[in-house]
């Protein structure tokens, strides 16, 4: 009844001024990619709409413009050329609204990329490392092409479909695209111990990927009873769930349970995840929704930015006017931590870039774009220590900011806020 055919066949269905949407992060189908873009000299004015993706992305060459245009609503590093090279675009948007840019047609979709394990022995097949806004891709697509593979793991929650709703699939077996973390150095850990002092037994934590949440985890071996409600997670928990260091006991929504919308890591991650239970793969307007989020106490949200003016106010998408990165969802998990009984909002940084330019600044670059506003910061933290912002006045705010900058730093900052705003 359902037939697999080649990648080059599958990719016809796509026409002039089609936007095509790929699903997110590890999941992205490399097969399917690589086929439309061989395609480019029959194709005009394709628009390629995704979140950040892993994998190469050959349709993003700027040799390609008048083939596919791309439109990152979070820009990774293989599209980010795209943006100054005029190939590109950048949709600012909450991860917790990605589904309703396809549900309300606000951006309406031809064609949807996606890749799924094999199906079971009812049809089912599993969306596995990636939910997040895939399901309301396929609902609102006229055409779901997917990558049917034997080594995408089978994952529990929402991101089970049956064979029937894909309109063509191709069969082809391939690595998950894997995602390693480089050794921590001197300053990521000092950093994490600070942030773990902060976190309480029985909290539910939100961490991105990265070497700073990787250090906290590092620190947290100790601790007891913790959750996991979070857009993503690595490697670093595996060892924590297997301790029973995160068992979700004290969790508000699903407790027993951790939750994600992706995950990104190693083949142990995958192999971890496949067929269990305990981890729960949701939609991305579940898992970022605010007022799901509140509903675990002591919610913790740890995230990171580009740099942070000495009122509070955090740029993470941008440095100065070149766009970098995206909102993701960390006004989503911000807001939520802030609102949950006992919760912390924390933004976690080193007080310096590898170059030596403070992370803490008097004022924010000319250009640089308000990921979170200064009146949802709760804690600051870098290698130098916490700064705690939530009820404090501006005076205070930079006293307690100057006093977790890199010393070399300091009093500049001092002098340049205070001549400025006499």
């Amino acid at each position: 009844m359902y037939k697999a055919v080649t990648a080059a066949e599958a990719v016809k269905v796509i026409k002039n001024n089609d936007r095509i949407y790929i699903q997110a992060a590890a999941a992205a189908p490399q097969i399917l990619i690589n086929a439309m873009t061989d395609r480019h000299e029959e194709l005009r004015n394709v628009e390629v709409c995704h979140l950040h993706i892993e994998g190469e992305t050959p349709y993003a060459n700027p040799l390609l413009r008048d083939s596919f245009h791309v439109n990152s609503f979070f820009i990774g590093k293989n599209v980010r050329h795209t943006i100054k090279a005029g190939n590109g675009s950048y949709t600012p948007v909450f991860l917790s609204e990605v589904p309703n840019l396809f549900k309300r047609n606000i951006v309406p979709l031809d064609v949807v990329f996606i890749q799924v394990s094999p199906p079971d022995k009812h049809g089912y097949c599993s969306l596995g490392v990636t939910v997040a806004a895939t399901l309301a891709a396929i609902d609102s697509a006229k055409t779901v092409i997917a990558q049917i593979n034997p080594r995408m793991p089978r994952t529990h929650g929402d991101g089970i479909i049956h064979i029937s709703e894909l309109d063509i699939f191709v069969e082809h077996d391939s690595p998950i695209h894997t995602h390693f973390l480089p050794k921590l150095d001197e300053i990521e850990i000092k950093i994490g111990k600070n942030v773990a002092g902060l976190i309480d037994d029985g909290a539910t934590l939100q961490m991105g990927i990265g070497s700073i949440p990787n250090a906290v985890l590092t620190q947290l071996t100790h601790h007891k009873n913790l959750g996991l409600h979070t857009e993503m997670f690595s490697d670093g928990v595996i060892n924590l769930i297997l301790n029973d260091v995160i068992n979700g006991n004290s969790k508000g929504i699903n407790p027993g349970r951790a939750m994600a919308t992706f995950l990104m890591g190693s083949k142990r991650l995958y192999d971890y995840v496949d067929d269990n239970p305990f981890v729960e793969m949701r939609t991305c307007d579940f898992v970022n929704d605010v007022a799901i989020i509140r509903q675990n106490p002591k919610m913790v949200a740890i995230n990171s930015a580009v740099e942070i003016d000495v009122t509070g106010q955090v740029c993470a998408d941008s440095i100065g006017t070149k766009l970098f990165s995206g909102v993701g969802g960390q006004m989503d998990f911000i807001r939520g931590a802030s609102l949950s009984e006992g919760g912390k909002a924390i933004i976690a940084i080193p007080s310096q870039t590898n170059k030596g330019i403070s992370r803490i600044v008097p004022f924010l670059n000319k250009g640089a774009g308000v990921v979170t506003t200064r009146a949802h910061v709760h804690y600051v933290v870098t290698e130098y220590g916490v700064a705690e912002l939530y009820g404090k006045t501006i005076k205070q705010r930079v006293k307690a900011l100057v006093n977790i900058a890199h010393p070399n730093h300091r009093e500049w900052i001092e002098k340049e806020y205070f001549e400025a705003t006499r």
